[in-house]
């Protein structure tokens, strides 16, 4: 009788138990319900935000004439070119120096050797990523593609990049279309044609065409630029994951892959890179060569285009090099991370030295303990302290020689952006940010004279 009463009980408090916690899981359904909802939101509007933001950019491209998917673009990218970039002011300087004393003003020899180089680099910016674009299209090429998976994690991080590289570009074009812009009205007031509408027009047709072809030299530097950074996320978060993982395998695994999109910019870009470097640098030896082959007096008015020019350049190379130089340096960063990582997990808890001294602690209690029970014979046995055991042993040594083949194989795989095989890193950088700085400052020294009206200096 007392069990046949008690399970009624028991049964009205189960319910009563039921009904008190079943509000409770109501309650706390939508919460997570609405935290989960939330971060969907949040993906899916940081993913059409980099949407948006990944047209513009390819509409940008489109408009600079690195768009050539069709044999129509390819046209009219390359006709829009060759007339704006070079028959344009080629003409414009060949008309605009038949007047008196107009090579005092205006050196037909040096605006030809400025105009040729621009032309150059905006054409190998052209052939380079117009091929590249054209073979992988715009998410492929910048890494930001829905098939590897990490789109939705660093949509919000790609977009702030792309937002960088925008303000890179208005930061970069504007000082360098201000001091061409006060070059030509300089060289307009000294330099005065028939009439001021003509003189007008002089100087539009001038700076117009270089203009465009500098937009496109640093636009397609900035592009270079943008690739590296989106790089930069992905290492960052490797280090990351050396936080949050354990398994060696991952981390293998991840850093190949990481290393296979670097070989793959580097690929892209050294025939570009290259190019560059030499165009600059052919550049500046023959702006060097004009000068000090030149018999008069070389001043900003007559040759200020040679150094507005030569900032423009350097701009575009430092540009370059600095993020080539960033994602090397977060690359080969990665084994000094790995580094510290493999120093803390076997200097921890679980090292081999603590397991020998754990072991031998709780066999020293132990002797004390038989010391006050047992004989002398027994002592003499008691002399031997027994080791971890082999699965303890194993499974550490085995741990301990996964993370040092791991150090080994990132330390001789360090990774970073190559130009055939010379890894661009800050050695490189130096060398060649000298070569071009110690030009451009004797450019400078050279042409930043002005002089009167009447010719005197």
């Amino acid at each position: 009788m007392s069990d046949q009463a008690a399970t009624p009980i028991e049964q009205e408090s189960e319910e009563q138990e039921t009904q008190i916690r079943t509000p409770l899981l109501l309650k706390a359904d939508p919460i997570q319900i609405l935290y989960e909802e939330n971060e969907e939101q949040e993906q899916e509007e940081s993913s059409i935000h980099l949407d948006k933001d990944l047209q513009e950019l390819d509409f940008y491209l489109l408009l600079l004439g690195f768009n050539q998917t069709s044999m129509l673009r390819f046209g009219i990218s390359w006709v829009t070119f060759l007339t704006i970039g070079v028959v344009l002011p080629v003409t414009v300087l060949l008309m605009s120096t038949n007047c008196l004393r107009c090579d005092l003003y205006q050196v037909k020899a040096f605006e030809l050797v400025v105009v040729s180089s621009h032309a150059c680099l905006a054409a190998a910016a052209l052939l380079c990523l117009s091929h590249n674009l054209r073979k992988y299209g715009i998410r492929k090429f910048l890494f930001v593609d829905q098939y590897n998976g990490h789109v939705q994690r660093f949509s919000s991080d790609y977009v702030h990049k792309i937002s960088e590289a925008k303000r890179a570009l208005v930061l970069w074009v504007l000082p360098c279309l201000f001091l061409k812009i006060v070059r030509e009205v300089i060289r307009m007031m000294y330099m005065h044609h028939e009439s001021w509408w003509k003189s007008c027009g002089i100087l539009v047709a001038l700076t117009f065409p270089w203009m465009y072809v500098t937009v496109i030299f640093l636009s397609s530097c900035l592009v270079f630029h943008l690739v590296c950074n989106l790089q930069i996320i992905h290492f960052d978060d490797y280090g990351n994951l050396l936080e949050r993982e354990t398994d060696v395998l991952v981390f293998i695994e991840e850093h190949a892959r990481l290393r296979h999109h670097l070989s793959k910019i580097s690929h892209r870009f050294r025939i570009y890179l290259l190019l560059v470097f030499i165009v600059v640098t052919s550049s500046q030896f023959a702006t060097l060569f004009q000068i000090t082959g030149f018999s008069n007096k070389v001043t900003f008015i007559n040759g200020g285009d040679f150094a507005v020019s030569s900032i423009a350049q350097v701009v575009g190379v430092i540009l370059c090099l600095n993020a080539a130089a960033k994602i090397s340096h977060r690359a080969q960063g990665v084994a000094a991370l790995a580094s510290r990582w493999h120093a803390l997990a076997s200097c921890g808890p679980d090292d081999s030295s603590h397991m020998r001294m754990r072991f031998s602690n709780e066999m020293g209690n132990s002797n004390g303990l038989l010391r006050s029970v047992s004989s002398e014979a027994d002592m003499e046995a008691m002399n031997y302290t027994p080791l971890p055991t082999n699965e303890q042993l194993t499974s550490y040594l085995s741990s301990y020689h996964r993370r040092q083949a791991f150090l080994m194989y990132l330390q001789n795989n360090p990774g970073g952006i190559t130009l055939y095989g010379w890894t661009v890193d800050r050695s490189l950088i130096n060398t060649i940010f000298f070569i071009e700085l110690s030009l451009v400052l004797f450019v400078l020294g050279r042409t930043t004279v002005f002089i009167s009206s009447d010719g005197l200096s």
